[in-house]
């Protein structure tokens, strides 16, 4: 994937590589993001439209739910429209994951002992080996088995983590290592603890996620707290963060979680202070409205926007493009040279163009 980084090899957990359908998952790959629909999968074009969407926008692997037999007639179609990784997630069912697999998803998401007695286990774990189909097993504090919150007395990481290494051992018992975790909860410092755990215990990839995690602006801190903790101390393979909102905006909050970690590079990412009484222009519109211009550019570039003289020099002259503010005029750096003085009014014009030239 264009414009990504890998974390130091020294210092990111040692995970084993899964492949969901051209996508690689784990090991040395990048950092994936992911997202779910929130269409009905049944709705065939309205799916494949928010797909398209998703795509567009730096979504690498995409799930769907698929509660019912209806859901995984949809899937062939749905596969068929697409290039990204198309994830199933079923619960409970095995009859539903038998259809997502012949119906060509990249990935299933069940646990496995959740859907029943051993010959139901072996029929889906076998087909999924014989067609080279991942597994996610996903474990939410709010769903932890109720003999593990008996023993442990109410959710908690341990919990999180003893039912993962159940379902581990069950497809591991069916010699099924084609795995990867995700262990989530809404609780933060949970999710990290119990991430934190499963990766002593094991090499498979981890999906990291605050689950349930609320509307657009807490949802986003407190993703960025659990997931950024985690990626930061090396651990975590693919990310999704969890919104009640457009799916696009979950896309942007995974990006720039990994861009923020410089684990990503990938469009326009802007530094601007946070200003003060020595402000002499209007940097709140211009940072606005330069952000909406910019939105939609993959290549990447850094612009500084700094309201004054004091640390605006510097940090512009770190950017590709910056400026400085005077009154109701800034100057232009470009990649650390002073290259002219812009009136307030041709400020954005002029960092487009140069952002074009780059």
């Amino acid at each position: 994937m264009e414009g990504e980084f890998k974390i130091n090899s020294k210092t990111r957990r040692n995970s084993r590589e899964i492949k969901v359908g051209n996508v690689s998952v784990g090991g040395n790959s990048p950092i994936t993001v992911q997202s779910m629909t929130k269409t009905k999968t049944t709705n065939i074009d309205a799916t494949v439209a928010q797909i398209l969407q998703l795509e567009q926008a730096g979504c690498d692997i995409i799930r769907v739910a698929v509660p019912n037999e209806a859901a995984t007639n949809a899937l062939s179609s749905i596969k068929q429209q697409i290039t990204i990784p198309l994830v199933a997630d079923i619960h409970f069912n095995h009859h539903l994951a038998l259809k997502a697999i012949d119906a060509g998803v990249d990935k299933i998401r069940i646990n496995p002992g959740n859907i029943g007695n051993r010959k139901k286990i072996k029929q889906v774990l076998f087909k999924a080996n014989d067609f080279n189909i991942p597994i996610r097993i996903g474990v939410n504090a709010g769903s932890v088995e109720k003999d593990l919150l008996r023993k442990y007395g109410q959710p908690c990481a341990e919990a999180m983590v003893e039912s993962a290494m159940r379902h581990i051992r069950i497809c591991e018992e069916f010699s099924f290592t084609n795995l990867i975790l995700a262990l989530k909860a809404s609780d933060v410092p949970m999710m990290i603890s119990a991430n934190k755990k499963i990766a002593e215990l094991t090499d498979y990839p981890l999906h990291l996620g605050v689950t349930e995690a609320g509307t657009q602006h807490m949802g986003i801190i407190k993703s960025a707290i659990g997931i950024g903790t985690l990626l930061e101390q090396g651990i975590g393979d693919t990310i999704r963060v969890s919104l009640t909102a457009d799916p696009l905006a979950e896309i942007k909050a995974g990006i720039d979680i990994l861009k923020a970690l410089k684990l990503k590079r990938q469009g326009v990412t802007i530094i601007s202070c946070p200003t003060c009484g020595r402000l002499d222009y209007n940097m709140f519109k211009i940072v606005n409205e330069l952000e909406e211009q910019v939105a939609s550019i993959k290549k990447p570039v850094t612009v500084a926007i700094m309201g004054c003289v004091v640390n605006g020099p510097g940090e512009a002259r770190e950017a590709d493009i910056g400026i400085a503010g005077g009154k109701g005029k800034v100057v232009l750096f470009k990649k650390g040279e002073i290259v002219k003085t812009i009136s307030e009014e041709k400020i954005v014009n002029v960092l487009l163009d140069e952002i074009e030239k780059l």
